[in-house]
């Protein structure tokens, strides 16, 4: 806005009856015209007001499920796969039922950090190494942003209501059969 009102303030200066004046305004509507265009494209790179592409201030869609097994104990997970459901994961989830959860799924085996930044429900977190073998589980707290790293190199982590594992008799050691995720 502060541009606007200052090429308004340059333009009445220059007697926009000439030939030149007249060059001038256009070439200051031109340029509101693109300084414009290029804010609509900025916003629409960024998914800022973008309904369809969803925003980062709302729950991940529903995504696509498959059944974990533990010996005779089973959780059905989202899946999230790529970078954005990732980073995205429960945030803004009014409620997780008991037997359900969410599975972040790496390309490669790494450490990960999680943290409940605009996560209201209380959670427990297993990271799982790429074999399905669960390495640390760790409860978190809502809303907290202390990251909570994975003590070895691990391919997924799973999110599922505070005290799931405990009351499911999971613990680190134990085995979880990874479904094939394509």
């Amino acid at each position: 806005m502060h541009s606007l009102n200052r090429m308004t303030e340059v333009s009445g200066k220059s007697g926009f009856g000439s030939g030149q004046g007249r060059a001038q305004k256009l070439s200051g509507y031109r340029n509101l015209a693109i300084l414009f265009a290029l804010t609509i494209f900025t916003l629409a790179c960024t998914g800022t007001g973008n309904a369809a592409g969803g925003s980062a201030d709302r729950p991940n869609p529903v995504l696509h499920s498959v059944k974990l097994v533990s010996g005779s104990t089973s959780v059905l997970a989202e899946v999230a796969q790529n970078e954005e459901q990732r980073t995205r994961g429960l945030m803004f989830r009014k409620s997780l039922a008991d037997g359900k959860g969410m599975l972040f799924v790496f390309e490669t085996d790494q450490r990960p950090a999680f943290w409940m930044k605009n996560t209201q429900i209380p959670l427990s977190l297993a990271y799982i190494a790429s074999d399905g073998t669960i390495t640390q589980i760790l409860d978190l707290v809502p809303f907290s942003t202390e990251a909570r790293p994975s003590e070895r190199l691990v391919r997924y982590a799973l999110e599922v209501p505070q005290g799931w594992f405990a009351k499911a008799g999971l613990k680190a050691g134990d085995h979880f059969a990874i479904p094939s995720l394509d």
